[in-house]
């Protein structure tokens, strides 16, 4: 059957909004949202029990509700082939960071970013057999996902983290420099942990049906549960056409409870977001623990429908509720119609982190592995701020980071959001340095009639051996007011092949990034050369991550030349 005759598609949608009104009318009002009458299996994802208003909003009833919430995805399945190729994944699209003068633009802002999101999104996009849209490759996401041996801050050091900077010869352009800023935060045991008051903001809307959403989203959050101490406690809210408490604030000493709230759960209806993360804040702020780890944690394909919908909104929410001292983690299911755009946004307003969920395996690095630096927060609003020495050198190139770009004036402002930094976290910056002496590669622009360029450049040379002086802000976790490090750094000119091991490692995760965003910057760097720099730095990989890289650029790689061959021809 190629289309469907409109006699058949009138049934069709009859048929749809019959069986709503008899799930909307068989549901009592005070029953909790999206839990089955009883125990169901994680593999068992049949059928949907929709979601009824909130107990606090009055409003039309179950029927008329129900009618209005038939998921345009439901009319756009009755009236396609269930074969079609549909997909609604939305990025966001950005140039990379150009070279910078260092006498036009001697300083470089920007926020730091723990994300990983677009690493495990571009793996999935990747294992499908397709190149990712460039908008999904953020390259500091890419190099943020691994772990790297940084130095940590000393015992008696006042810093929740430590700082350092090493400056090489660049892989993919002989006639630069790469500089590596590395941030290693303080170590937590788990019984060093504080107490977490935790509310869990599930999406079970009829979009998460899919084994990779609301069934991987079960066993992610139950996986979570069983790692929590008993001094932990969970609430759980669910949202769907309307938000609801699945389960109020329980300690962790009874995690079968839990398990059991959360092995209910089911799909069905439309998605509104803003309405479970009001009802979700509410909930944290009710438990809040002072001193303690205070965090909503969002599970969703971020496919928000109905109620406030529009992305500069649901940013204005957010960045609301994040001054109530409730931190954010954002973790995204799903593809198809995934919205990274909007998720990377919240999690960046929300004093939050954002990962990409797409096996059960990156369940366990975020949850199990990485659990303290997921959940407590060491430092807030960290923002680094870069002087050039002219004198040393001519251009600068930040290496991805381009959402997380500040104005100078945005350091020493303490009312300006930054990135967070989790427990144990390590955060890698790359720049790649123009020498002085060697012509710039920027926009040209006519010679300046009144800037004294030759005086700037004079002044350098008094502290002409400094390349450069590094500057971070932060605040604690519940402060508002920020600290200042500061130090300088020298260019021993190292060269590439005398880079620590973790360097290398990074660069040749950047080297992917740039070749997958097809950058201008690249310069002779190919697939071949990111895979053998990959493998010749390997080191111990306990987890198997840097070869499942090694892996993955090799698929790249095929895909890219697949796609070259197919352009020629």
């Amino acid at each position: 059957m190629k289309h469907l005759r409109p006699p058949i598609l009138l049934l069709t949608l009859t048929a749809i909004a019959v069986a709503a009104i008899f799930i909307g009318c068989g549901l009592h009002p005070q029953k909790q949202a999206a839990i089955s009458s009883e125990s169901r299996s994680d593999e068992d994802d049949r059928g949907a029990a929709a979601l009824p208003p909130a107990a606090d909003e009055a409003g039309p009833s179950p029927a008329r509700s129900m009618l209005k919430r038939v998921r345009r995805d439901e009319f756009l399945a009755a009236v396609r082939p269930a074969s079609a190729d549909w997909n609604r994944e939305a990025y966001d699209h950005f140039d990379e960071n150009p070279f910078r003068s260092v006498v036009d633009h001697p300083l470089s802002t920007f926020s730091i970013d723990v994300d990983t999101a677009s690493y495990a999104n571009i793996r999935r996009i990747l294992n499908s057999g397709h190149l990712p849209p460039k908008g999904a490759v953020r390259i500091e996401e890419m190099v943020n996902y691994f772990d790297y041996e940084y130095g940590g801050p000393e015992v008696d050091d006042d810093h929740p983290f430590a700082a350092h900077v090493s400056i090489v010869g660049c892989p993919w352009n002989d006639a630069h420099r790469l500089m590596r800023v590395a941030l290693k935060g303080r170590t937590m045991q788990t019984d060093q942990r504080p107490a977490s008051n935790l509310v869990f903001l599930l999406d079970v809307s009829g979009s998460m049906t899919p084994a990779n959403k609301l069934p991987l989203v079960r066993q992610a959050m139950k996986m979570l549960v069983q790692n929590l101490g008993e001094n932990d406690r969970v609430a759980i809210v669910v949202y769907a056409g309307a938000s609801g408490l699945v389960l109020p604030s329980t300690e962790c000493d009874d995690k079968q409870t839990i398990v059991d709230s959360l092995s209910r759960l089911k799909a069905g209806g439309s998605t509104h977001g803003a309405s479970g993360i009001r009802l979700a804040y509410k909930v944290a702020r009710e438990n809040f623990i002072k001193g303690g780890v205070n965090r909503v944690i969002l599970c969703t394909d971020g496919d928000f429908n109905v109620g406030v919908t529009d992305q500069g909104e649901l940013v204005k929410l957010i960045r609301k509720k994040a001054k109530s001292g409730v931190f954010l983690t954002v973790l995204g299911f799903g593809r198809g119609n995934y919205q990274d755009s909007r998720l990377e946004k919240l999690a960046d307003k929300g004093n939050g982190n954002y990962g990409y969920i797409d096996t059960i395996q990156e369940a366990r690095k975020i949850l199990v592995e990485q659990l303290s630096g997921t959940l407590v927060t060491i430092a807030k609003d960290v923002k680094i701020q870069i002087e050039f020495n002219p004198a040393k050198v001519s251009a600068y190139r930040l290496i991805g980071y381009e959402n997380r770009i500040l104005a100078k004036e945005d350091f020493n402002d303490d009312k300006k959001d930054a990135g967070e930094i989790g427990a144990g976290h390590t955060v890698t910056a790359l720049y790649e340095l123009v020498p002085a002496g060697q012509d710039a590669p920027t926009s040209a622009v006519d010679p300046l009639k009144y800037q004294n360029v030759a005086a700037a450049t004079t002044d350098a040379n008094e502290v002409s051996d400094e390349t450069l002086t590094l500057k971070l802000r932060y605040k604690q976790p519940d402060g508002d007011t920020s600290t200042l490090m500061t130090m300088v750094v020298r260019d021993e000119t190292a060269s590439f092949a005398n880079a620590p091991q973790d360097m290398k490692f990074a660069a040749a995760v950047a080297g992917l990034g740039m070749l997958l965003r097809g950058s201008e910057h690249g310069g002779s760097f190919t697939y071949d050369d990111v895979i053998a720099l990959a493998a010749s730095t390997k080191g111990v990989d306990r987890h198997g991550y840097r070869a499942e890289f090694i892996n993955l650029a090799k698929i790249a790689g095929e895909l890219a030349s697949q796609t070259t061959h197919a352009s020629a021809e």
